[in-house]
């Protein structure tokens, strides 16, 4: 599944993120994949239920949130190092970022409509942030395959690097935050994300529509395309 974020996975990401932003001795946070991917977006835990649940997709959404609220509110850089694919929540996560590099051959796709989603993860609101509204709708909305020189060009990725490099590059890139002042970091980082007001109406949208749309046919037929290899047929109901 190309490195793909079960529930449990995101618990402990959304743990280690919040670790890292409570110790003072870590001044900037990199956030990368393993295997060659940055990541496919969400999938189900071995063992869970895949009958829809309103209550258990709420919940589930709502880690996702706590990440992006994470990254987004975290006094101290994020930077992103992105390989291989970055699909759906890896999508959202990148774009929560305060920097990225990317791969030569990576690839970012909202992949949500094509398995008859929404995008999750505040991607309504980041990726417009980070690239303005007419391409974040362009994305959003034909869930095309975005490869790497592209997404630089958008904005939504900074810098472009061999691949395999991406972490070596981010983490040069962060050696340069340990000379700058902590606390003008925070307050700057503050000034950006409170100018941006509308993340939380986007969170709640998300909570309303996405357990709804776990019930609609299309998105039975979107996963199971996925899984069988082949073109959905939507219906839209």
């Amino acid at each position: 599944m190309r490195n793909s974020i079960t529930v449990p996975m995101r618990e402990q990401l959304l743990e280690l993120l919040q670790h890292a932003v409570a110790d003072p001795a870590v001044r900037v946070i990199v956030l990368t994949g393993e295997g060659g991917n940055f990541c496919s977006g969400g999938r189900l835990s071995p063992g869970e239920s895949t009958e829809p649940d309103a209550e258990r997709t709420r919940r589930n959404v709502s880690v996702l949130h706590e990440i992006v609220r994470t990254i987004v509110n975290a006094g101290k850089p994020v930077i992103a190092a992105a390989e291989g694919f970055s699909y759906g929540a890896g999508l959202s996560f990148v774009a929560a970022c305060d920097y990225v590099i990317a791969g030569e051959s990576a690839r970012f796709c909202a992949v949500f409509p094509k398995i008859g989603l929404i995008p999750d993860a505040g991607l309504g609101w980041s990726l417009a942030q980070r690239i303005g509204m007419a391409e974040a709708r362009d994305l959003l909305l034909t869930a095309r395959d975005v490869r790497a020189r592209e997404a630089c060009e958008l904005g939504l990725v900074n810098k472009v690097v061999a691949d395999g490099a991406a972490l070596v590059a981010a983490l040069e890139y962060a050696g340069q935050f340990v000379r700058l002042a902590p606390l003008a970091i925070a307050a700057i980082k503050q000034m950006l994300s409170e100018n941006a007001h509308s993340l939380e109406s986007v969170f709640a949208a998300e909570l309303e529509m996405q357990p709804r749309l776990t019930f609609s046919e299309d998105y039975v037929e979107g996963r199971a395309a996925f899984k069988e290899r082949r073109a959905p047929v939507f219906r839209g109901r």
